[in-house]
């Protein structure tokens, strides 16, 4: 049986995610960075605002996502409702910061036109390999 103690893990070593966004019937999949809160069950990734996967989630902020493993086969997946956070890049950059050093720079030269989303999600399909997977509830 998988864990959420697992699920977290992945979430916490895993950098990107395979973004879906759908508007009229018309899929779109682009990759980003992310964070994820584990205490709030919240993914957090930034755009700047006047791209078109903003004008995306303003038509419909069902999404899906995927974690992308750069070894093995581990991987999360879930569907949310995308929406602009309350919170900023500043608020959240130590958690970004802290599994991609990098990121810094990038807050650092763009930070004011960064803006921040979040997705939540209550269930989330993890991935070991190709023969252990579940389904894990994320508010038990």
């Amino acid at each position: 049986m998988i864990t959420k103690k697992e699920l977290t893990g992945m979430m916490r070593t895993q950098t990107e995610i395979a973004l879906a966004t759908s508007v009229n019937g018309q899929p779109h999949v682009r990759i980003v960075n992310f964070y994820f809160d584990a205490t709030a069950n919240t993914l957090f990734f930034t755009t700047f605002g006047d791209n078109d996967k903003v004008k995306e989630f303003e038509a419909n902020p069902q999404v899906a996502f995927t974690t992308i493993p750069h070894h093995g086969y581990e991987h999360v997946k879930a569907n949310g409702i995308v929406k602009k956070s309350d919170r900023t890049i500043f608020d959240v950059a130590d958690g970004f910061t802290s599994k991609i050093p990098d990121y810094q720079d990038t807050i650092e030269q763009a930070g004011e036109q960064l803006v921040l989303y979040e997705i939540k999600f209550d269930t989330a399909v993890v991935t070991l390999d190709f023969e252990h997977m579940d389904t894990i509830c994320l508010e038990g």
